[in-house]
């Protein structure tokens, strides 16, 4: 068993409270993501279960064991830098091995781990070049070979794709994904992109500030954010909010106001707390353009679907090839929303949008946490 827990863990340099006594577990076999903006602890928490870094206050064990004491070598880990960490005057196969001879593996099992690493990577061509003849992906697969050979109970990564172009990053990510179903070691990766969050994770946990926000699965962070830093974090183009306060309307119904604006609520008891101050949050896909018409009538369209009517302007136009994104502008501010390439919309142009007001979330306006 490889599982990692971490018990109140808290890690202070000088005055600065870096990472805020958390807890968490990592899973057997679970491809885990540690995501959040720079500075928010992530890269420090995993250089304290790498042992890289001392506990300030807390305790760390892999596999029931405690380890928040022992050095690196002791805690039957291995780690992938962003950096790569390759010796320049070594061929592949000795910098995939060097970690064994230094442990005085017999040459016969560290000849086995090398071919067998090198098959799984595709790496077998590769062997005896150095690291100056290889592309970036390629290296950066015998840095995660080294790893491998190691046979550690715990795999960690370290923003290990964040020097590769885009085309490479996505082929990278796609490739570490399918490792993890091959080998099911545990797998610790760190990044500051939610998408490659979003893809690779069993689970991702959320920090900022040096605590943490939100764990789960990506559909689950994705469909109930926390709070409104996960919602905002979490999704591209990010969650367009706006201040607003609820109220209910002639009939008793849930609304919120805001901007000169009133867009219908799809929960019955949120009446209950009107006058409450909140941020409306809405994704960009869950805003259409009226032409798009799922329904014949309007009164049909906003008793069923709840959506809501809102004049705005197109500000400015992005296109993504099959999909367009657009920024607009309301009574109650503006937002992005994506609609297809062909629909036609320039910029200046005045519409009427639907937000999809089932899809909406609400986060108080003091706390930020999710209503």
């Amino acid at each position: 068993m490889a599982d990692v827990v971490l018990d109140r863990v808290e890690k202070r340099f000088g005055d600065v409270l870096a990472v805020a006594g958390i807890d968490l577990t990592i899973r057997d076999q679970e491809f885990l993501v540690l995501v959040g903006p720079s500075g928010c602890g992530k890269t420090t928490t995993l250089r304290m279960i790498a042992g890289l870094e001392e506990v300030t206050n807390g305790d760390i064990r892999i596999g029931g064991r405690s380890v928040t004491h022992l050095p690196p070598r002791g805690r039957d880990i291995a780690m992938v830098f962003q950096s790569y960490a390759l010796y320049p005057h070594m061929t592949v196969a000795r910098n995939m091995s060097f970690s064994l001879k230094l442990r005085r593996t017999p040459r016969a099992e560290i000849d086995r781990r090398v071919k067998e690493v090198a098959g799984i990577l595709g790496l077998t061509e590769q062997l005896n070049r150095k690291p100056r003849q290889l592309s970036g992906g390629q290296r950066q697969r015998v840095a995660v070979g080294a790893a491998l050979c190691r046979q550690a109970g715990v795999l960690l990564f370290d923003e290990p794709l964040s020097n590769l172009d885009a085309k490479l990053r996505v082929h990278m990510r796609t490739e570490l994904k399918r490792l993890h179903l091959a080998i099911r070691s545990t797998m610790v990766y760190v990044t500051h992109d939610q998408v490659e969050a979003m893809t690779m994770g069993d689970r991702i946990v959320i920090m900022n500030g040096g605590v943490i926000c939100q764990v789960g699965t990506p559909l689950e962070i994705y469909d109930k954010p926390a709070s409104r830093f996960v919602a905002g974090f979490i999704g591209s183009p990010p969650m367009n909010f706006f201040e607003g306060e609820i109220a209910a309307d002639e009939a008793g119904a849930a609304v919120l106001l805001g901007g000169g604006l009133q867009l219908p609520l799809p929960r019955p008891d949120l009446a209950e707390r009107a006058g409450r101050k909140v941020w409306l949050g809405i994704r960009p896909e869950h805003i259409s353009l009226t032409q798009a018409g799922r329904m014949t009538s309007e009164v049909s369209l906003h008793r069923v679907f709840r959506t809501a009517k809102v004049p705005s302007v197109i500000e400015v136009v992005e296109p993504l090839g099959h999909r367009v994104i657009l920024t607009a502008r309301s009574a109650a501010g503006p937002f992005q929303m994506e609609t297809e390439i062909h629909a036609g919309v320039h910029g200046g142009e005045r519409v009427e949008l639907w937000f999809d007001m089932n899809r909406a979330y609400l986060f108080d306006r003091d706390t930020e946490a999710a209503i």
